[in-house]
């Protein structure tokens, strides 16, 4: 029997859980648990429009650092709004955007906790000849770079959910995403196209591959996944 670890998510919206009035909208984050053994609990603090420096600024990252225990993991995942031009956000991906993602490593590490860095997640955007374009600029990179100089595990959502953009394609990659018709589903009498936020049936595929590079990076936390199909 193993002893029962937590798992914290500190991210934006794509990893968020939503309440049942905005289904079928649903981040990779909420779909994880079902991942999971029972001796592994998600503790899923990503919130929706949160940077790396606001996320901090607003208090959320305190109340992770208080509870963290020895063994367990923090999973860090901003870039999505770090992009935006507002003051409130905004970071530099090689200055600002490194430091605060340090506090979230140190924080992490106080309390003899695993962080683990995640790239942002791809937007499904596609060109007009079928190319998915990149749309973070420099953030993922600069990520990679704290990664390897801080010594701290990182997956590359940006890379691996391309990849399953373009194995589905412009047309079929839709269904990962809240797309629908108007009166198709009654929290969204107007219909949504969003190229960004995922349905339940994307955010739980986001979730395996999160799952999977864990189980495969992470020798400690992989005894706690089952397996992923």
């Amino acid at each position: 029997m193993t002893d029962a670890i937590r798992i914290y998510i500190a991210g934006d919206s794509t990893a968020a859980s939503y309440p049942a009035d905005q289904a079928p909208m649903a981040g990779w984050g909420q779909m994880l648990g079902a991942m999971l053994t029972a001796e592994a609990e998600v503790r899923n603090h990503a919130s929706c429009g949160r940077s790396s420096k606001s996320f901090i600024a607003e208090g959320r990252l305190k109340p992770i650092a208080e509870r963290l225990l020895q063994g367990d993991y923090l999973f860090v995942q901003f870039g999505h709004n770090d992009e935006k031009p507002d003051e409130q956000r905004h970071t530099e991906p090689f200055t600002t955007y490194l430091d605060h993602l340090m506090q979230y490593i140190a924080a992490a590490r106080k309390k003899g906790a695993v962080p683990v860095l995640f790239t942002s997640v791809a937007r499904r955007h596609f060109d007009a000849d079928g190319q998915l374009l990149a749309t973070h600029g420099d953030y993922p990179e600069a990520m990679k770079k704290l990664a390897a100089e801080q010594d701290v595990l990182l997956i590359d959502m940006e890379a691996k959910t391309g990849e399953l953009y373009r194995k589905l394609g412009p047309e079929d990659s839709k269904r990962l995403f809240t797309w629908l018709e108007p009166g198709e589903h009654p929290n969204y009498p107007d219909g949504a196209q969003d190229n960004t936020h995922f349905n339940e049936r994307g955010a739980m595929e986001v979730a395996r591959i999160a799952a999977a590079e864990l189980a495969a990076l992470c020798p400690g936390l992989s005894h706690y996944f089952r397996k992923v199909q």
